[in-house]
């Protein structure tokens, strides 16, 4: 873990696209949640985002054979809780990410599996960027997530 000079908590983790590893994932993010000001609901949604972003990378980046590695990087500030899923793999088509949180309900009925994480984590989180991944090769999904103000006092 290192922390930056602004006062953020930063970890790293790169895991097998496998889906024994996504429990890790979530092991560490509430590890580090654990320094900060993140409520037990808030954590429960992180965990539920983070495990749909590190899905996603295992059932569809790579293929039938696998084989390949899902970075994670983690950033606990003051305010927010970001992280960011990255893999090397098939990539994903960035010009067809719907909004998908106002969609009808009848036609979130009618996702597909991987939008309909999409979906999820739109509807879990505060922001969410997808964009290509290092040298422009898979996927990267950075999500953010806003923490409450501390008491005052």
């Amino acid at each position: 873990m290192q922390t930056s000079g602004d006062g953020a908590y930063v970890v790293s983790l790169v895991i097998p696209a496998e889906p024994r590893w996504l429990a890790l994932s979530r092991l560490v993010l509430s590890g580090l949640c654990q320094l900060g000001r993140v409520d037990e609901e808030t954590l429960a949604d992180l965990k539920l985002a983070v495990t749909e972003a590190c899905s996603n990378s295992v059932r569809h980046a790579y293929g039938e054979d696998g084989g390949g590695w899902i970075e994670v990087r983690y950033e606990l500030r003051p305010d927010s809780f970001s992280v960011e899923v990255a893999d090397a793999g098939q990539g994903f088509r960035f010009d067809s990410v719907p909004e998908l949180p106002d969609r009808p309900e009848q036609e979130l009925q009618d996702l597909r599996e991987d939008e309909m994480g999409l979906a999820i984590i739109h509807a879990l989180v505060d922001d969410v960027e997808i964009g290509a991944g290092a040298e422009g090769r898979g996927t990267r999904l950075r999500l953010r997530k806003d923490l409450a103000p501390s008491p005052a006092g």
